[in-house]
């Protein structure tokens, strides 16, 4: 594994702060797109979400239980209030103009509301038990079980809130079947996309953040957690 220096590993979690910000953002963009897949009814979110576990594992992974706690302690309230400002100026996909801040969104406010507690519970819960499983001589036992829960708490807790009783008339009337599509989803794309390629892309994205925040400094080397 890498070492790092402290300004080093400051990078890299300023890196993964805004990639799971980003996400988040993205993901309550394309939750308010829902389309129909083989007769089910689902949305554009269920396919960039998954990538925030991908990155709460390779944190957990690299830094420990600590730090991955602490970036989702700097994202929470990052993540809702850009997710708000972006929902409200794209609602349902079109743009409103930035005029549209101006007034109070309750319908998109509560949709950031639900991201922001889906966000925390799931990411909480994906944390907890990655880091109980990473010790295991399986390698894909900590990200596939993790990733199951996390999904879980995150798609049922993030819909529920959002969309129960919704002035949506749609979306009241088809989240728990939306929710349940989403889930399937996100756990197709986690576990046969990304569990297959997770050794791979782990250390790809190891060596991308070194050489990204710099390996002239020497001082006082971090050194990451295997």
């Amino acid at each position: 594994m890498f070492d790092l220096t402290p300004t080093q590993a400051r990078r890299c979690l300023i890196l993964l702060v805004a990639f799971h910000i980003a996400v988040i953002a993205a993901s309550n963009y394309l939750v308010q797109l829902p389309f129909t897949l083989f007769g089910w009814h689902t949305t554009w979110g269920a396919f960039s979400f998954p990538f925030i576990f991908l990155a709460t594992d390779l944190t957990v992974r690299l830094f420990g239980k600590r730090q991955a706690r602490a970036i989702i302690l700097r994202v929470m309230l990052p993540a809702l209030v850009i997710s708000y400002a972006v929902s409200v100026i794209f609602p349902r996909g079109s743009f409103a103009g930035l005029e549209a801040l101006g007034e109070w969104n309750t319908f998109v406010a509560r949709i950031a509301l639900a991201s922001f507690l889906a966000y925390v519970l799931g990411q909480w819960l994906d944390i907890q038990v990655f880091d109980r499983l990473r010790r295991f001589r399986a390698w894909w036992l900590a990200p596939a079980i993790s990733t199951v829960f996390g999904n879980l708490a995150d798609t049922l807790v993030f819909f529920a809130t959002a969309f129960h009783a919704s002035p949506d008339a749609f979306m009241a009337a088809h989240w728990p079947e939306i929710a349940a599509v989403d889930y399937v989803i996100k756990l197709g794309i986690s576990l046969l996309f990304f569990l297959p390629l997770y050794g791979v892309l782990l250390a790809w994205l190891s060596r991308r953040l070194v050489t990204w925040t710099g390996r002239h400094e020497r001082p006082e080397p971090v050194p990451l957690r295997g």
